[in-house]
């Protein structure tokens, strides 16, 4: 009897899991930022938006571009070597590893997501520089102790790690469980460690409207939050200049549109 190939294996059980008959936020998400993994029923439920509120496009792309000024001032500001990224999404142009890693060949990165179709592309597409390392694993933001023992396999945890979590949180209904998941991750990384958040905000009726389409999608809900509860995740963090703004107003590159209103805030915050 021949043995089965456990890639082949793998991949097929990873096709099983893949849902095509409801959006998928790492898809849709995808679809946003001008990307091409995703499905007809992504692509339906985005242009639906479109029209609804044209500005989830910009709170997609500027969320993207505020990742990298991120990693970027992590990495050469900061020192900041390790990288543990929660809610990986669908890889695209310059993703966490390839920003730190241009920067700091050195840098290792941990990404976390429990998607199947994210899982398929991240293994053939995140790799590493010979000089750092990459990872990925399969594990649920609910499950913060797996995330921390499982991660520790490739990051040093005797070393600051920036903890990433943009566009993900809220994912997660309940806001005092979203503020505890955040907790209990900062709590297993040493002093010098930074969190790093952007979600998309409840400032303007037409991101509220877009929120409710996309939830009334067959899609895993997401939430938006005010911008007091954004800052909440920050609690007992040292946050770096400007603060909490929206992402366009994060350290902007020269020539960055750095005035557009969007409906997205983030901050990068430092653990004494």
């Amino acid at each position: 009897m021949s043995v089965p190939d456990p890639q082949l294996v793998a991949a097929t059980e990873i096709r099983a899991r893949i849902d095509t008959s409801k959006p998928h936020s790492a898809r849709f998400w995808n679809y946003f930022v001008g990307g091409k993994d995703n499905y007809e029923v992504d692509r339906e439920i985005g242009d639906q938006i479109k029209q609804i509120f044209p500005g989830l496009v910009d709170v997609a792309r500027t969320s993207r571009y505020f990742l990298g000024r991120a990693v970027r001032y992590l990495a050469v500001d900061q020192g900041i070597r390790q990288f543990l990224d929660i809610g990986t999404g669908l890889p695209t142009a310059d993703n966490t590893h390839e920003v730190a890693q241009r920067l700091a060949p050195d840098a290792r990165i941990v990404y976390v997501d429990n998607d199947p179709m994210v899982l398929a592309h991240a293994r053939a597409l995140l790799t590493s520089t010979p000089e750092g390392e990459t990872a990925y694993l399969d594990t649920d933001l609910y499950d913060p102790d797996a995330i921390l023992k499982a991660a520790a396999g490739t990051l040093d945890f005797s070393r600051p790690v920036a903890l990433m979590i943009l566009n993900t949180l809220g994912h997660v209904a309940d806001y005092d469980q979203a503020r505890a998941l955040v907790s209990r991750l900062m709590d297993g990384l040493p002093p010098g460690s930074h969190l790093v958040i952007c979600d998309g905000t409840a400032t303007s009726k037409g991101m509220i409207a877009a929120s409710e389409a996309y939830n009334s999608s067959g899609a895993v809900p997401y939430h938006v939050r005010g911008v007091e509860e954004i800052g909440g995740f920050f609690e007992g963090l040292e946050l770096a200049e400007p603060g909490i703004v929206q992402v366009t107003r994060w350290r902007p590159d020269p020539g960055d549109s750095s005035g557009a209103n969007v409906d997205a805030y983030g901050a990068v915050g430092r653990k004494p």
